[in-house]
Order: structure tokens, then sequence, then C-alpha cells
């Protein structure tokens, strides 16, 4: 993996941790049940994605 590969998944991965810290935040301020469903959605989204660049980060680093 090049220098460059390496710093677009970091950058990817810290990407994806800020949106999750921004939902998580988001969710503690809403009372509407439907817009808390719909942020949850969002954040396991956000979650499932981080740790999909993190694995596929792991796999690089492995080879």
């Amino acid at each position: 993996m090049t220098q460059k590969e390496l710093l677009y998944f970091e950058d990817a991965i810290g990407h994806e941790s800020n949106m999750i810290s921004i939902i998580e935040a988001g969710i503690k301020n809403l009372e509407d049940e439907n817009l808390v469903s719909f942020m949850n959605n969002e954040l396991s989204k956000h979650q499932q994605m981080k740790q999909t660049l993190m694995n596929l980060l792991e796999d690089k680093k492995n080879e």
C-alpha cells in the first residue's frame, strides 16, 4: 500500500469517526422518536463503514 493510499484510509476512517460523534450528539438532543430511529439507522451505517474501512486496512497491512 502506498503512503497516499494509507492517508486516504486514515482520512476516511477519521471522517466516519467524526460522523459517528456528530450523530451520537444529535441523538441525545432529539425528542421525536421517528428522528431518533432515523439517526440510529444512520449511526449504524457509519459504524459499519468505519469497520469495513478498518478491516480493509488491516487486510492490506497483513499482505
